[in-house]
């Protein structure tokens, strides 16, 4: 019977793995448990806390719903959802900023045509998006499939809602780009919101000290025959935690001042009885090829 030290029990571990057949899910778990072996060498970790991380990733797990994904929002507060973006999309080359996809996109959305409300009549200051998809040199990029979706006025995506589960659906949708590149829809001024904080992440911003808030915005999903999949946001300019996203997922280049109106009657020629918003942004794909991301077939989000 071998006797091991912490560094023979390492060595070990690793050759365990020696006859994995596929040679970068092998790589991958050599790194892992070197990287793990390590930081329980270097913070001499205690049996207490190992079976405190092992019950916080318990709980995470439990919390996950068909509406829900804690283990994405774990990523999320912890930078590896933006640390794997970012390794994956160094050479941008002219294309439009990328940033985290989040917990609440639930796959293909409804197709609507251009110009659409999609608010669901659902309190909030009217907006009123324009927006253009193009290759980098600026050649407009038609029949492109461009999902959105945002939180409402109170920092709730319709997922979070009881009626989600009824099929009421809202600030969500799929749009087609025309000849020119273009298309638009109505919908209401985001606004800054908290993530969800009653699971295991909530314990773990509390207990960081940290503020749990992300910054408004808008999720675009762009994807066009012949380009990568562009997942990105826009952010409100002017918000008060573009510098502080919980999940550390504000680009400069992301953030759009949404205008101020106070016309009478708005661009889809119904009346004004208050102040409403216009946003304009261009999207940059890149050619190429890529996945659109897909929902967990268990737990999704």
């Amino acid at each position: 019977m071998t006797r091991f030290d912490d560094r023979l029990l390492t060595k070990r571990v690793v050759e365990s793995f020696s006859q994995t057949p596929n040679e970068r899910q092998r790589s991958l778990l050599v790194e892992l448990v070197t990287t793990l072996h390590d930081f329980v060498r270097r913070t001499d970790l205690t049996f207490e806390e190992w079976n405190a991380a092992i019950g916080f990733l318990t709980r995470t797990g439990q919390k996950c719903t068909p509406t829900r994904q804690e283990f994405i929002l774990l990523s999320d507060v912890l930078g590896v959802s933006m640390l794997v973006d970012a390794v994956n999309h160094r050479e941008r080359e002219g294309a439009t900023e990328t940033t985290v996809l989040g917990p609440f996109y639930v796959g293909e959305h409804k197709d609507v045509p251009d110009g659409s409300d999609i608010s669901a009549g659902l309190n909030g200051k009217p907006m009123f998006v324009t927006a253009r998809v193009t290759a980098p040199n600026g050649v407009p990029v038609a029949n492109a499939i461009v999902d959105v979706w945002h939180a409402d006025d109170a920092g709730f995506y319709d997922t979070q809602r009881p009626s989600h589960d009824t099929g009421d659906g809202s600030l969500r949708a799929r749009f087609r780009t025309d000849a020119s590149g273009r298309f638009s829809f109505r919908t209401i001024l985001p606004c800054s919101y908290p993530i969800p904080t009653d699971g295991p992440v909530g314990e773990l911003i509390r207990a960081s000290n940290r503020h749990a808030m992300r910054p408004a915005h808008v999720h675009f999903l762009v994807n066009a025959a012949g380009f990568e999949p562009l997942v990105t946001h826009v952010f409100m300019d002017g918000d008060d935690y573009l510098d502080s996203d919980v999940v550390f997922g504000v680009k400069e280049e992301l953030v759009c001042r949404a205008e101020r109106h106070d016309g009478a009657v708005m661009p889809d020629g119904s009346k004004a009885s208050g102040a409403w918003y216009t946003m304009t942004y261009d999207f940059h794909v890149r050619p190429g090829t890529g996945h659109l991301p897909q929902p967990l077939t268990a737990g999704t989000g």
